[in-house]
């Protein structure tokens, strides 16, 4: 695999480039809806594609960008849980070391709708129950697994997604031993939208919402506004504006950066956020400067769009060099803006087609 991380990792000494924890779901996506679905009817879709999902959505762009990826989450021992896990460890090479398989519990489910460039997900599931390696009376190690680690494996980088009122250990853990901490945030259900809320926020160098999640924590009705307010609790912070791009502001420099959407038929949107964290995540290990990660983070977000599957669309180097060579550094303004990749992707060749998610499980291959 191209790996444009060698030189950072030979001289880091980590064991992995990034860890993370989370929830794995079996993600069910319909596509090539004309509207949302309307009470009392029924609606066919044109596509439909099955994959894993949820924090393997950020898994596997981490993983398809290069970097040593190790991720610690319960897998049902259904054959969901089993598809997933062989998506993730065989497919896409992440290690699974940290994770478990939990007896007797079915593995979480999304279905998503897209439609109109949005999406809509229902889903299901239970929070896995602590299991034999559980120490009694202890704080989950997480807000998702009891079983995942107190203690992170040494790496580069953890990615973290932060919930209100709900303490994660082990980032606070992670940065004591010196893993440079990313975090996004969810919906708050609570509805407070407290940013004392957030803990591990102290522990974070970037924070990364969406101009939405920023507006509400910083009560700022612009996201630029928002994005200087999330500097003075955190040392990076950055907002993304969906199809417009995103806004960072670096607290120690007071340099900013806004990198403009790429405009892109959108398939489905599922899975945008975790394919710009990774492509920001990739950025800052390979020590960018803070335009460049941006204006990354951003292509891969879009070119993930245009596939459906949150996980199996994440774009790969191969695609990404195909994009500059046939596209990119075709047009201005991106001819300037991308000019970087020029030196980045020496020698990766754009070619080997993408895996993509597929229209259901369990596919048996053709009899010979």
């Amino acid at each position: 695999m191209f790996d444009p991380l060698a030189a950072v990792r030979e001289r880091s000494g980590r064991g992995c480039d990034v860890y993370l924890t989370g929830t794995v779901f079996l993600d069910i996506i319909f596509t090539g809806l004309d509207s949302a679905p309307v009470r009392g009817t029924e609606s066919w879709a044109r596509g439909m594609g099955s994959s894993p999902g949820g924090i393997a959505n950020m898994a596997t762009a981490l993983a398809r960008l290069g970097l040593r990826t190790s991720l610690a989450a319960a897998f049902g021992d259904d054959m969901y849980g089993d598809y997933c896990r062989e998506e993730l460890e065989t497919g896409e090479g992440i290690d699974l070391s940290l994770s478990h398989t939990v007896p007797g519990w079915h593995s979480p489910v999304t279905v998503s709708m897209a439609y109109e460039g949005e999406r809509t997900m229902i889903s299901h599931g239970h929070e896995a129950p602590p299991g034999p390696h559980a120490p009694p009376h202890r704080e989950a190690g997480t807000a998702y697994d009891p079983d995942a680690p107190p203690c992170p494996p040494p790496a580069a980088a953890c990615v973290s997604s932060l919930v209100p009122g709900r303490p994660q250990e082990w980032v606070a853990t992670a940065a004591r031993r010196g893993s440079r901490v990313f975090a996004d945030v969810g919906w708050d259900e609570t509805g407070r939208w407290d940013l004392g809320a957030l803990a591990e926020l102290a522990h974070c160098e970037a924070f990364l919402p969406n101009a939405v999640e920023a507006m509400r924590y910083t009560r700022t009705d612009c996201p630029r506004a928002a994005a200087h307010a999330l500097a003075e609790h955190v040392p990076l912070a950055v907002v993304t504006l969906g199809a417009e791009g995103a806004y960072a502001v670096d607290a120690g420099t007071g340099e900013t950066a806004h990198a403009p959407g790429i405009p892109v038929e959108a398939l489905d949107t599922t899975g945008a956020g975790d394919v710009f964290v990774a492509g920001f995540v990739t950025g800052s290990l390979a020590g960018w400067p803070l335009a460049d990660r941006l204006a990354f983070a951003a292509l891969t977000s879009a070119l993930s769009v245009q596939e459906f599957g949150g996980s199996l669309s994440a774009p790969g180097w191969p695609e990404i060099a195909a994009w500059w060579r046939s596209t990119g550094c075709a047009q201005e303004p991106r001819r300037t803006r991308y000019a970087f990749l020029d030196r980045i992707l020496t020698g990766c060749a754009a070619a080997a087609p993408p895996r993509r998610a597929v229209p259901t499980l369990g596919f048996r291959p053709p009899e010979s």
